[in-house]
């Protein structure tokens, strides 16, 4: 049985659940959201992904009707929601501090929604067992928050949030609290939980390595504008600018000059230096100003010259950061720039192939490299 990929964002037909459409939003003189216009499908897994101050929140400040557009319109469902007060839209939001009632138990706090609704006892009692079996908490009703872990304490703010089977679920940050180790776990459960419910995520996250690993698609944000919305491989492969290059993962970023050549560009970079080459669907005009962006793991280190490579640059260690299963070299040419490479550690390591102040040779493949405008 082939099982059919999500990609409702490639399908002509898919009816988006969210519509941003030309969306402003201002506060006085600043625009912190700026004609932006985004669709996001049912059941999709969504990162907005950014710095501090980048629009991030008040996007989904005005999903959760906190605050209105001051121009264009939020449909959910085909609905516009803007007259739709916070508590009656179909839309729960799940807080950085949790927000969990200190003097109720893990049962009542997942129960309090509901019991404000007015929903009869048996199926209250029906719903809140099984979002206590969904996030594996059968086992703590009984406690109050102070009794539980922090990853608990997340995992019973989450039950909570969908309790109330909303369509769509907001999370602010819902890891920011925990530590590195408990993060990394508690990214699988949130994919696995919200898999299992089909409920539509959007999270909002400044932590590049957590987008990456729990969404559908990701949109990277800047100054109020969203600059690329994709899978998380096309965002890392295909980078649509160099401001995204930069911000996801760790890149080099050459700057150049293009020539058409052959199947791709040369691209000279430094006096001294033999011109780069590199193969793109972009289209460049002889002589326009551009940037190579090359992923470290991409990049080989060999201490002779390769013969198979056009792209091979010879340099001296500047710096090696160790980090366990990878070690990065920071690779200095004699004009100054620092290119970084990476291998992998599959060995105990007793002594380094290459050391500090080695010369060595930089060399990738004429398609590893990504070409960005200027």
């Amino acid at each position: 049985m082939t099982q059919t990929v999500f990609e409702p964002w490639n399908d002509p037909d898919a009816t988006p659940l969210i519509q941003f459409q030309g969306v402003t939003k201002r506060f006085g003189d600043f625009t912190a959201i700026d004609d932006q216009t985004l669709d996001i499908y049912e059941r999709e897994f969504f990162a907005l992904l950014g710095p501090s101050g980048c629009g991030k929140t008040t996007m989904m400040r005005m999903l959760a009707g906190f605050e209105a557009p001051t121009e264009g319109r939020i449909l959910l469902d085909g609905q516009d929601i803007a007259p739709i007060p916070p508590n009656k839209r179909a839309v729960n939001m799940m807080f950085q501090s949790y927000a969990l009632f200190p003097h109720l138990s893990v049962w009542e706090n997942i129960a309090f929604g509901l019991k404000r609704d007015r929903m009869e006892k048996s199926a209250i009692t029906e719903r809140v067992d099984r979002m206590l079996k969904l996030t594996r908490l059968e086992k703590f009703a009984r406690r109050k928050p102070h009794q539980i872990s922090g990853g608990q304490r997340q995992r019973v703010a989450l039950a909570r949030s969908l309790a109330k089977a909303p369509k769509l679920l907001l999370l602010d940050e819902p890891l920011g609290a925990l530590d590195a180790k408990l993060r990394q776990d508690t990214q699988f459960e949130l994919m696995d939980i919200q898999e299992k419910t089909g409920t539509t995520f959007v999270i909002v996250t400044h932590d590049q390595e957590e987008a990456m690993t729990v969404a559908s698609r990701v949109a990277v944000m800047d100054h109020g504008k969203i600059v690329q919305a994709d899978t998380p491989d096309r965002i890392y492969e295909h980078p649509s600018s160099v401001y995204v290059a930069d911000f996801i993962g760790d890149v080099t970023i050459i700057e150049g000059t293009a020539t058409p050549r052959e199947a791709g560009y040369e691209i000279a970079f430094a006096e001294g230096q033999p011109p780069l080459y590199a193969e793109t669907d972009k289209t460049f005009a002889k002589g326009q100003a551009c940037h190579l962006a090359i992923r470290p793991e991409k990049v080989s280190i060999t201490a002779e010259k390769p013969r198979d490579k056009r792209n091979a640059l010879q340099g001296k260690i500047l710096d090696i950061a160790y980090l366990g299963n990878i070690s990065t070299y920071h690779v200095e040419l004699p004009g100054g720039q620092v290119i970084k490479a990476q291998t992998a550690n599959t060995r105990r390591l007793s002594r380094r192939t290459f050391t500090w102040e080695d010369t060595v040779w930089l060399s990738w493949t004429d398609t590893a490299a990504v070409l960005l405008e200027d």
